[in-house]
Order: structure tokens, then sequence, then C-alpha cells
């Protein structure tokens, strides 16, 4: 199994307060199996733009969905109209963990079948 599809194979559990958030060389592992992905100011996060407005509405409702089932919600922004910058952290532990980087890699894998492109900012 590649370590993509170990990532989308697994579902976020639920991490109690005090529990250690991933240390640096975790993330930097991680990171190199979700594309696009950032570490910007302690969080992950992905920059995108879309065709239009609607475009980006139905990304984000299909998003929500995906968020539910796996009990772990993102951050996000919608600016510019088509604009949206998405951020996941794990807020009950004050950093990130590996849900983190499984919702990176299924919000990667909806995102293939989305006219969307990267964005600058």
């Amino acid at each position: 199994m590649s370590e993509l599809d170990n990532l989308l194979s697994q579902h976020c559990v639920e991490y109690a307060s005090g529990t250690p958030a991933l240390d640096a060389a975790a993330v930097a592992a991680y990171l190199g199996r979700v594309p696009g992905w950032r570490l910007e100011e302690g969080v992950l996060r992905r920059r995108l733009r879309f065709r239009d407005f609607m475009a980006l509405i139905t990304f984000t409702n299909r998003l929500a969905y995906l968020a539910e089932q796996e009990q772990h919600h993102p951050d996000y922004l919608v600016h510019g109209y088509r604009r949206l910058r998405l951020d996941f952290a794990t807020h009950s532990i004050g950093g990130l963990s590996p849900n983190d980087f499984i919702m990176a890699a299924k919000v990667n894998r909806l995102l293939e079948s989305e006219d969307a492109e990267e964005s600058d900012r």
C-alpha cells in the first residue's frame, strides 16, 4: 500500500486535550505525502482558485460533508469570490495530528474532480 493510500484508508480519531502534537520530523514526513499543502502559521494550509463562485461553493459543500463524516473540520476563508484558503489543525491539542494529514489527503482526492488550481494568495 502506498503512503497516500495508507492516509486515504484511515479515519480521523478524537485526540484528548494534552495529547502531544506531531513533532517537526513527523510533520515533515507527512508533508511529503500531501502535495499542495504547506505548513504556515502552525497550520496545514492550502490555497486554491476555482473557475467561479459556484464551483467554489460546490466544492465547499462536498468538503463540509467529508468533514462531518470524519468529524474533523477545517477553518476556511473564501475571498475574491473564487479563492479558498483551507487550514487544518487539531484544536484540542493545539497543533498538528495525523488527522490533519488524513484530511489533506482526502481533500486532495476531492480536488481530482474539481476545476481548481493552486493560488498564491
